[in-house]
């Protein structure tokens, strides 16, 4: 349906919900309640995904094998352990559009970053800046400030931070691209967010990767905001690598594993120095013991310990639903929901508010950052009050995210109803 078609009123949006071939997925979470015991309107899934019901059945699973079985879980329980992350690595592959081989699901998203820079930033005094764009998550920040600390470089002269326009608060494609085009001699790893955390925009990462490695760059992403919202396609856009969690819109809980890809033309780039653990280890080998590290080839090698498996089993849930969904299908609902919210805070905001994420679908995903320079924190907290859960961000971005597996186009008219009526 064109954006055209949307309609005003409680009685369109109940419509769009009884045809909406993926409706059945939100009684598969569990949707917290209000004060009054009604099911809340969550648009806080950029942040922390609902609990797949699924969840505590799979957590019991790894429970139940273990009592049982002990350490024989690992070979010959119902889901063995030995496998487990291989399981949820060929899942994951099919959202991030790899090769399972170019996918583990690992550590957490910065210890990635960190294991996957020791291999790939590799500074020299001709080719030692790192470019990020503006307002990068903190936690990337942190991470690679002290990589460049690492290596003997100063921050202040190897951290390039793209910034936009004046006036603006998103990147232009082609102002990045021209960018990388006069630097890119000088700049050892471009590392961008898939999807800005902040303003919601995801960048053209076709583009900027193309762009990248013509100039000799390492390209990279942060998927945090990216996997399971917009559609990737990593293997034919061919970075060198990418980090993401999944406790956003992977659903997997908080703190849950997080994933790295590396681009199957390093799978056997053995001079590649890195950081190396046991499970990294070529497993035809890896129970003898032996003293010298040989890595598996592909993203495993990067592997460190063995995956913590009852963290492992709420995200074991959350991906079959995906595949069930296809990514497609969650794709194209949720830029009708978005679509959906956008045009209804257009058409009653009378121009209270500025939404700061791209109008273009292409250059979104489910979520809006709807900036209120005066009371925004006390609109959120009201809204919060009322069982209506999104997101604030200092100094004034008011994050929503209508999330295809779980919110419906009623959750969309109620939060713009009350929205309103706290602007007020």
């Amino acid at each position: 349906m064109s954006v055209s078609r949307f309609q005003p009123g409680e009685a369109f949006a109940k419509a769009l919900d009884a045809a909406d071939p993926l409706a059945h997925f939100r009684n598969r979470f569990h949707i917290p309640k209000d004060k009054a015991g009604h099911d809340c309107v969550y648009l806080c899934g950029h942040s922390l995904g609902l609990q797949p019901r699924t969840a505590r059945s799979s957590i019991e699973q790894v429970l139940k094998d273990w009592s049982e079985l002990g350490v024989e879980g690992h070979f010959h329980g119902k889901n063995p352990w030995i496998h487990y992350q291989k399981v949820l690595a060929e899942k994951s592959a099919v959202l991030v559009g790899a090769s399972s081989s170019e996918v583990a699901i690992m550590n957490s998203l910065t210890v990635n970053l960190h294991l996957m820079m020791a291999s790939f930033y590799r500074p020299t005094n001709e080719r030692h800046r790192i470019l990020i764009e503006p307002g990068a998550f903190p936690s990337d920040q942190y991470a690679v400030k002290s990589q460049i600390r690492f290596h003997g470089f100063d921050p202040q002269s190897s951290l390039v931070e793209l910034a936009p326009r004046k006036g603006e608060f998103c990147l232009r494609d082609e102002d990045v691209l021209a960018f990388i085009e006069r630097e890119g001699d000088s700049i050892a790893l471009i590392l961008m967010g898939g999807l800005n955390y902040a303003t919601g925009q995801a960048f053209d990462m076709a583009g900027i990767t193309k762009a990248g490695r013509s100039k000799g760059c390492v390209v990279a992403f942060d998927l945090a905001h990216a996997v399971g919202n917009i559609e990737l396609q990593l293997h034919d856009w061919a970075p060198d690598f990418s980090v993401w969690c999944n406790y956003k819109y992977l659903n997997g809980g908080p703190g849950c594993v997080g994933g790295s890809f590396v681009h199957e033309r390093h799978a056997r780039n053995w001079d590649l120095p890195r950081l190396a653990g046991w499970w990294g280890h070529d497993e035809a080998i890896r129970f003898k013991m032996g003293s010298e590290f040989q890595a598996i080839a592909g993203a495993e090698g990067w592997q460190v310990s063995n995956p913590p498996i009852v963290a492992l089993a709420p995200l074991q849930a959350s991906l079959e639903m995906f595949v069930e969904a296809g990514p497609q299908n969650l794709r194209a609902k949720s830029v009708q929901l978005t679509s959906y919210l956008h045009l209804l805070l257009d058409q009653n905001s009378s121009g209270k508010i500025s939404i700061i994420t791209p109008r273009d679908e292409a250059r979104r995903g489910a979520q809006l950052s709807i900036r209120l320079p005066e009371h925004g924190r006390e609109v959120c907290d009201r809204l919060s009050a009322e069982g209506i859960i999104g997101d604030w961000r200092e100094p004034d971005i008011f994050r929503v995210a209508p999330v295809p597996l779980y919110n419906s186009y009623s959750d969309v008219y109620q939060f713009v109803r009350k929205f309103l009526a706290a602007l007020e």
